[in-house]
């Protein structure tokens, strides 16, 4: 019995290849167009990701630009104003809060002591003087982040009506995590830092926050820390 064997047909060879050479081609373009569009989607990710993450550290703590400094404490003159910059409108926005205006009083920030040392919370400071003249203020403490559930909410500030003075109007209160006698303003957390806001109501100073005397303000100082 014999076996016959079938001719290969004249130009077989080079369909295949062609077949192959032109699936190469189409592979490559497949992958170069997915290696673009991946980048453009990884570019878009990164810039949005760096994006929201400055914008919340900007955010996070106290204004970031217009502050005028007196002493330890950093006067916000600007901020509940027509020409407030954005970011400042952000932090406002975060906060929910609703910044006094030029004509309604000022606002003035402390995260700071007189020695340039941040406020821990896990240390006691008595912030003592006096204010600029206002009609009244009020004197806050705020930690940056949450609330430890765990410390109950006993007081957070005081106000120029019912803080202890002395016989010259002058005043003195005392910022710590245990309890003090006279005007004690407990930390709002065991540690981490804090920061204190001082709020003048209608006072001449809202208009020339830049004049403020360093005397004109409470001095910060720290007595002592938890070891």
């Amino acid at each position: 019995m014999s076996t016959t064997t079938k001719p290969a047909r004249p130009g077989a060879s080079l369909d295949v290849a062609g077949v192959a050479g032109r699936g190469s081609r189409a592979l490559r373009r497949f992958l170069r167009r997915t290696s673009t569009v991946g980048l453009v989607v990884y570019t878009l990710a990164l810039g949005a990701g760096l994006g929201l993450a400055t914008a919340d550290y900007a955010t996070r703590g106290g204004y970031p630009f217009g502050g005028v400094s007196v002493g330890s404490w950093t006067a916000w003159p600007r901020t509940g104003s027509l020409g407030a910059d954005p970011y400042a409108r952000a932090v406002n926005a975060r906060r929910g809060e609703i910044p006094l205006a030029v004509g309604e009083g000022l606002l003035l920030t402390a995260a700071q002591d007189d020695q340039g040392r941040a406020l821990d919370a896990s240390c006691t400071y008595r912030i003592a003087g006096v204010t600029p003249p206002a009609r009244a203020w009020t004197l806050t403490v705020a930690g940056r982040g949450k609330r430890d559930p765990e410390r109950p909410v006993l007081r957070e500030g005081f106000t120029s009506t019912e803080v202890l003075r002395e016989v010259d109007g002058r005043f003195a209160i005392l910022l710590a995590p245990d309890v003090r006698p006279g005007n004690w303003l407990p930390m709002p957390r065991a540690e981490g830092p804090v920061r204190l806001a001082l709020r003048l109501y209608d006072t001449p100073v809202a208009a020339s926050a830049g004049t403020v005397e360093r005397s004109a303000v409470p001095t910060i100082a720290r007595t002592g820390c938890a070891e």
